[in-house]
């Protein structure tokens, strides 16, 4: 996969929900399905959010600059949540018009073309969402992995419609019961993507394995001497992160030899951690 391929995938993903939207609006209309109709905009709210992930990619990866000395990383942590604000307000569009039809008694009769469309919708959003979250684990991407599980809510939820199609004859509340259980799906889907994406964005510590192989790379440059590493911080800007934390050092030690111990210290861990962090050591007095 090249460096292009999120953005590839992302335009896809833009046509193909816009082409499916269209489709699956048609089927719902001719039904005259609220479920129906309700997917059609969920799908095409996903070319909303396959915009708003294509807009954060182009931002984060543009380079640091003065306005912003830590580059743009976190813009795709925004994209994710735009995404995830998006699918809740549908997964309440969704509960509220099901909870409508089923009070007022409302039975659907639906179309061979309805079936067809819903089918084939459910084949391609499964595809889609494959390979988004693939792509969006492989560049570390959360935007885009966030749009792969909206693509996979839109599958679950074109499948529990289709089910209900092929139950409707039987059972007249079945269209109106499928929008709501595919509504707490989307939810669910947003919590996952919210509760992923906000918390770095917010700040968070260091994960024990991190802070462990720091301690192991102050052992690496200084077998003889306790650098007691503490007070760790993490700020993480996308594919970016800059950690700063301190250490101490006998009050003897000449400033020069503090700062030649804490520069290599900085040096071991940015190139064998093998991530891209920038690393600032202060040097306490151990007294």
């Amino acid at each position: 996969m090249s460096n292009k391929t999120p953005y590839v995938v992302t335009i896809l993903s833009i046509f193909l929900n816009i082409l499916l939207g269209i489709l699956k609006f048609i089927a719902g209309y001719l039904s005259k399905s609220v479920a129906l109709t309700a997917d059609a905009w969920h799908t095409l709210s996903d070319s909303i959010s396959s915009f708003a992930v294509l807009l954060g990619l182009k931002i984060a990866s543009q380079p640091a600059d003065k306005t912003h000395p830590y580059g743009h990383g976190r813009a795709e942590l925004i994209a994710s949540i735009v995404v995830g604000v998006l699918l809740a307000v549908i997964g309440f569009n969704f509960l509220f018009e099901s909870i409508i039809k089923l009070k007022n008694h409302v039975t659907v009769e639906y179309t061979n073309f309805a079936i067809w469309i819903t089918a084939i919708s459910v084949i391609i959003k499964e595809v889609m969402a494959i390979y988004s979250i693939k792509v969006g684990k492989k560049y570390s991407y959360n935007s885009l992995r966030a749009d792969g599980w909206h693509h996979r809510s839109d599958a679950i939820s074109s499948a529990v419609i289709l089910v209900g199609i092929l139950l409707g004859h039987k059972f007249w509340w079945i269209d109106s019961v499928m929008g709501i259980m595919v509504s707490f799906m989307i939810f669910y889907t947003t919590y996952s993507i919210l509760k992923d994406d906000i918390s770095p964005l917010i700040g968070e510590g260091i994960d024990d394995k991190l802070k462990d192989d720091i301690i192991q790379c102050g052992w690496d440059i200084s077998s003889d001497l306790d650098l007691q590493a503490h007070n760790f911080k993490i700020h993480r800007y996308g594919h970016h992160s800059e950690l700063s934390f301190h250490i101490r050092l006998p009050g003897d030690y000449t400033l020069t030899k503090a700062h030649e111990i804490a520069n290599r210290y900085e040096k071991r861990i940015e190139t064998s951690l093998n991530c891209s962090i920038s690393v600032t050591i202060h040097v306490d007095d151990n007294g």
